[in-house]
């Protein structure tokens, strides 16, 4: 079985477990547009939705990013952080998986009420994309959707970040879902495929760089390693399976010194803050798809 062939879904099984993902994505969101408020702080917030999924039957499939205004994604707090929302544009990715089987969704919240046309126009730009996909349809067409529809609407799509397949444990896998009309992301979707599509919508140029932030890793690499406690950190990584983590989730007294080297040795990889490059804020919609023969079920909208 090749890679790309690993996220279509083949039985009824797999298929209970994207959607009992996706209830619980549908859950934690509502509580979470519920919950946040200017002056509440951010580790505390980011606590809440990480013990929830638990509370609901489900696990982290990726820590909660808490991207605010020019930041479009991989925020999330360290441990202890002492930031609290203020009047900002405020998006919340959420990852649960049920037993690998990932439903990943995102919403924007904007706290300053100045920027609901930029919300808007990343909404929109996802209705358009799931009123596009069926089984037979180009990862291109849709990018095409979201691209017509935010510039529309007089924004610009973030050019350099793309929606992707989803697979147990993996929560980046092929396709590439593009946020604009670009030639070289031309997949056919297939029935079963499993899909996050996510426009990001930009008052500035419309792309984004690494900040100087990362406090999200991933394992890339089984490799064992001879430091002892080197090897404790790693072991608890070992626990998320290849899913992505918080450096606020382990313990060590010497954790950035472990973090270090198991990046040095390429076992772990990280994921630095993605700031838009000119300074523009950005909003992210998104929503998890199983493609159908004529159009799609969306697993995190209830």
């Amino acid at each position: 079985m090749t890679k790309s062939e690993i996220n279509q879904i083949n039985t009824e099984e797999v298929l209970d477990k994207y959607r009992a993902a996706g209830k619980i994505h549908q859950q934690i969101m509502k509580e979470a547009r519920d919950k946040i408020k200017v002056g509440m702080n951010v580790y505390e917030y980011a606590r809440f939705i990480d013990e929830r999924i638990i509370e609901l039957g489900g696990g982290s499939a990726f820590p909660v990013n808490i991207s605010m205004n020019e930041e479009a994604a991989h925020d999330t707090p360290l441990f202890n952080d002492p930031r609290v929302f203020g009047e900002d544009v405020v998006k919340i990715d959420v990852g649960v998986h049920v037993d690998g089987y990932i439903a990943d969704g995102a919403m924007t919240i904007d706290l300053s009420g100045k920027y609901d046309g930029l919300v808007k126009a990343s909404e929109e730009g996802l209705k358009a994309a799931i009123d596009t996909v069926k089984a037979g349809v180009t990862t291109q067409a849709i990018g095409a959707a979201v691209e017509d529809t935010i510039t529309s609407l007089g924004f610009n799509p973030v050019r350099n970040l793309m929606g992707h397949g989803l697979s147990q444990y993996t929560f980046h896998d092929e396709p590439s879902v593009p946020n604009i009309n670009h030639p070289g992301f031309n997949t056919v979707l297939r029935v079963g495929d499993t899909i996050a599509i996510e426009p990001f919508a930009t008052d500035g140029e419309g792309f984004v760089e690494n900040g100087s932030i990362k406090e999200i890793y991933s394992q890339i690499k089984m490799k064992p390693t001879r430091v002892p406690f080197v090897r404790k950190v790693l072991n608890q990584i070992q626990e998320f399976n290849g899913l992505a983590f918080a450096k606020r989730w382990l313990e060590s007294d010497k954790l950035d010194l472990a973090m270090i080297q198991l990046e040095r040795e390429g076992i772990i990889t990280c994921y630095p803050v993605l700031v838009e490059v000119s300074g523009g804020f950005v909003a992210q919609s998104e929503h998890t798809l199983i493609v159908t023969e004529d159009g799609c079920e969306v697993t995190t909208r209830g």
